[in-house]
């Protein structure tokens, strides 16, 4: 880990350029070989879509996340692995002997992460590097990468305070993350938008794909095993399937495709059977832990990581549609930092008996989560209230019983401290920055 604030103090990107020049970091190298993913939701799951099209495609890749579930070595991975403490270490160290030594200071801890990939993934000489931003795009950090290919996976209103209180607004902010002349592949909420964004990015010379428009999707097949349907990108059109499991999956996969196809094709390295060959293999065998995952059989548990109200709106229409009988309880936990009574109120009507927990970390007092499930629907079983450890082990007594399925909702950290709490480790020892 980084000791610095999570945020450092104002604006980042002359720092962030600083500190990439103290590292000796080959700029035109890695706008070159690098993809910016943006986005509400959906990031991360785009930015492993793309990192295993691409190496199904025979490059080596760098890839950058945020947050981690579970050690903080997954927010930097190297060929598909998390990269190993010693090289991190060493690079952890270099980044900070760095930030020492810059007279103007003000770093946060997300910035100086970014540079450690940064470092991680030039020294390992990738062919191409996948950055996840963290908020936004005009003011993160990987806008600094100068990539001429990014994308904006989804919006949503989140971090109003920062990126503006409308959906145009924090569309624009994201689309910023794109260097003069590239291309940004918009998913399919952003489609409403486009006049407003064609627009804004007419006077830089920046062109945009949108799915729904100039990238498809068609005979979509929901299964509880995978997902299958018909991609279309320009005048390709080819059967694919991923064991990532949602709708929303499909866009992300459709986003990613895209973003790997525009990359090839300005290095000049497009050739269309082995692009096709490189997505199948690619989005077949993408794996990503905690998006509508599958932790346990007996009884059957799935956890989500949503935390807005879009990403658990998807995951609540996931469910209907992997899984139309299940009768579920609902264990429900939403950090305090969010809009709870927001995001209860699309949960409280979808469930009817439920399961109140506290993650450890930034978790609301489940009293509060109970409260906030009955003034939306007032007939609902409250079931258990309690810390998370306590809520996984009195939720699989009840819905052994019961013959219910489980499904782990509202949170990022309530997903990952249940998953650890199941396979019998400390949920309190995770550290999530």
């Amino acid at each position: 880990m980084i000791e610095l604030p999570k945020f450092g103090k104002g604006i980042c990107l002359a720092r962030v350029d600083r500190l990439l020049t103290a590292l000796g970091i080959d700029r035109a190298r890695l706008a070159a070989r690098s993809i910016v993913v943006t986005g509400s939701n959906g990031k991360g799951s785009t930015s492993v879509f793309c990192e295993f099209i691409a190496r199904s495609h025979g490059l080596t890749t760098g890839l950058f996340t945020s947050p981690h579930l579970f050690a903080f070595s997954e927010r930097f991975r190297l060929n598909g692995i998390p990269v190993d403490q010693d090289r991190l270490a060493n690079a952890i160290e270099r980044v900070s002997a760095a930030i020492k030594s810059d007279r103007e200071q003000g770093f946060g801890a997300f910035e100086a992460q970014f540079a450690v990939a940064c470092l991680l993934f030039m020294e390992q000489a990738c062919d191409l590097m996948i950055f996840e931003a963290g908020i936004g795009g005009r003011y993160d950090p990987v806008r600094t990468v100068g990539s001429k290919v990014t994308a904006v996976v989804s919006v949503d209103l989140e971090h109003t305070e920062l990126l503006g209180n409308s959906l145009e607004l924090i569309a624009l902010d994201k689309t910023d993350a794109c260097a003069s002349g590239g291309t940004v592949i918009y998913g399919q909420n952003c489609l409403p938008l486009h006049d407003v964004i064609e627009s804004y990015v007419a006077n830089r010379g920046v062109s945009t794909r949108f799915v729904g428009r100039e990238l498809l999707s068609h005979d979509i097949r929901y299964s509880p095993r995978a997902q299958t349907f018909d991609l279309g990108i320009g005048k390709l059109r080819f059967g694919v399937s991923t064991r990532l499991l949602g709708s929303f999956q499909i866009n992300n996969a459709v986003v990613a495709a895209a973003l790997v196809h525009q990359w090839l094709l300005n290095q000049g390295r497009l050739i269309e059977a082995e692009f096709i060959n490189a997505v199948r293999d690619g989005l077949l065998a993408a794996h990503w832990p905690g998006r509508l995952e599958t932790i346990s059989d007996d009884p059957h548990i799935v956890i989500d990581v949503g935390h807005t109200p879009d990403g658990i709106t998807q995951t609540i229409q996931s469910l209907d549609q992997l899984y139309p009988s299940r009768d579920w309880i609902a264990v429900v936990g939403v950090s305090r930092d969010k809009d709870v009574s927001k995001i209860i109120r699309l949960i409280a009507r979808r469930f009817d008996k439920f399961v109140c927990a506290r993650a450890y970390h930034k978790g609301s007092d489940p009293q509060v989560i109970a409260e906030s499930i009955l003034q939306e629907n007032p007939k609902a079983a409250i079931l258990f209230q309690g810390d998370v450890a306590d809520a996984m082990r009195k939720t699989i007594e009840i819905a052994r019983r019961e013959s219910r399925a489980v499904v782990v909702i509202g949170g990022l950290f309530l997903a990952a401290e249940f998953a650890v709490a199941y396979r019998g480790g400390d949920p309190k020892a995770l550290r999530f920055f």
